[in-house]
């Protein structure tokens, strides 16, 4: 136990090794903050744009320029990220390089500023959900509403940001009919107000806004920032939550604490790590999380299923906390329970005689005369040898032979008490008798 402290400890120091940002300036004028927006967007993409732009309130920033490529991600991350925003009192410059989709549309839309590439395309904003298909109309109008405002916000239109998230809005002269969502080119988001012009490159969009002579300070994502955008992304939550099912699932049935273990322990310490530096969770769901632990292992040396059952609730409820979405954590939780299940039936199928606490919990071998067992002993040296009954057999009786009683059944009839009769089967406890005549039957 002394040793897994300590690679804890050393591993949250390694980590906080890499948590200093590698930006770092002196505080001076005429500067731009060239922020890049790209990949998922998603709670770990706002804490890195949250330090980035705290730090270009620091040195009294000119702006912040966003270059934006994205397909989109989570609506509730695109949400704090326009809050974030609204509330920064430096102008904020958009420039959508190629791709502003979904919840990226969102961010451009907040911009002051918004300038897309020759090639750029912005829209198609609708709400998905875990499944893969449109969120519930609750999530839905939720989102439309969000986009209005985020137009609204800088003095657009909205009618356009709402036909990006809602399809049954025609807009035929911008090629999206009912049924389709809105994507804007650039020149028909310059058309529509949704874009201040087509530029090809970011000194372009630097010339437009008499900022050329500024001083360019490009932020780099933090190694615990990365970290964080890698753990708290919708594909890679479940995965983890998986790796850590199916570890300890495997743990639990081998001697000692070993490889499995401390996969499984590596990834709820990357889940929860990651999630607490994206801000999703706090301190109080690794507590909770902690404390699961801890009732679970005093399973171990209690009885009754009563603090495992609570430590097994406390785990799930933490990590459904700490991702901040408490339906796709719920749906991530299933699948990962869904894995460690199914591995837990492949392991028993295949592996189950060889396993060490498997055998401890589970009755892996039947009594089966296959394997050996009986319920008594067979006594088939019996068999062919006479008594005389000394109750009478209704069918069942007892006989005396040579001085033993023994407890019979007849072969179907009646037979009296006082009679002689021969030993035709045993099964195990059961044995048959027949009556025997001196004259009719052989010894």
């Amino acid at each position: 136990m002394r040793k897994m402290i300590g690679k804890f400890l050393l591993f949250i120091l390694f980590l906080s090794a890499f948590s200093v940002p590698f930006a770092q300036t002196d505080a001076k004028s005429d500067k731009v903050y060239h922020v890049k927006v790209d990949a998922a967007v998603e709670k770990g993409l706002y804490a890195y744009l949250k330090r980035s732009f705290n730090e270009a309130e620091e040195v009294g920033a000119k702006a912040i320029l966003l270059e934006i490529d994205t397909l989109g991600g989570h609506t509730e991350a695109a949400g704090q990220i326009g809050q974030l925003m609204q509330e920064t009192d430096m102008d904020i410059i958009a420039y959508v390089n190629y791709r502003a989709i979904s919840a990226g549309a969102l961010i451009a839309l907040y911009a002051e500023k918004n300038y897309m590439s020759p090639n750029g395309v912005m829209g198609a904003s609708q709400v998905i959900d875990g499944s893969g298909n449109a969120a519930d109309s609750k999530a839905h109008s939720m989102w439309v509403a969000e986009m209005k405002n985020a137009a609204k916000s800088q003095g657009r239109e909205p009618l356009y940001a709402e036909a990006m998230a809602e399809p049954s809005i025609k807009l035929s002269e911008y090629r999206a009919g009912v049924g389709e969502l809105l994507t804007l080119t650039a020149d028909e988001a310059e058309e529509v107000g949704y874009s201040n012009g087509t530029v090809s490159s970011l000194e372009d969009v630097l010339k437009l806004n008499k900022l050329e002579t500024a001083e360019i300070v490009a932020t780099k994502v933090t190694f615990t920032e990365g970290l964080a955008r890698f753990v708290t992304h919708p594909i890679v939550v479940p995965i983890l939550l998986s790796i850590a099912g199916l570890g300890l699932v495997v743990e639990l049935y081998s001697p000692g604490f070993g490889v499995p273990g401390m996969m499984a322990l590596s990834a709820l310490l990357l889940f929860f790590f990651g999630h607490l530096i994206a801000g999703l969770a706090g301190y109080e769901t690794l507590i909770l999380f902690i404390i699961g632990i801890v009732l679970v292992i005093l399973e171990f040396f209690l009885a009754g299923g009563i603090a495992g059952f609570l430590g097994a609730v406390a785990i799930v409820v933490s990590i459904i906390l700490a991702g901040g979405n408490p339906m796709f954590m719920a749906y991530s939780v299933l699948i990962a329970i869904a894995v460690a299940v199914s591995g837990m039936v492949i392991i028993m199928k295949f592996f189950g005689r060889k396993l060490h606490l498997l055998n401890k919990v589970v009755l892996m071998d039947s009594t089966d005369t296959e394997s050996g067992y009986v319920s008594n002993v067979n006594r088939v040296e019996l068999l062919g040898k006479k008594a005389v009954t000394i109750t009478p057999l209704r069918p069942a009786g007892t006989i005396d032979m040579e001085g033993e009683r023994i407890d019979v059944v007849s072969q179907g009839s009646y037979i009296d008490r006082g009679k002689r009769v021969i030993i035709v089967k045993v099964e195990g406890s059961r044995i048959v008798v027949r009556e025997f005549e001196e004259k009719g039957d052989n010894e």
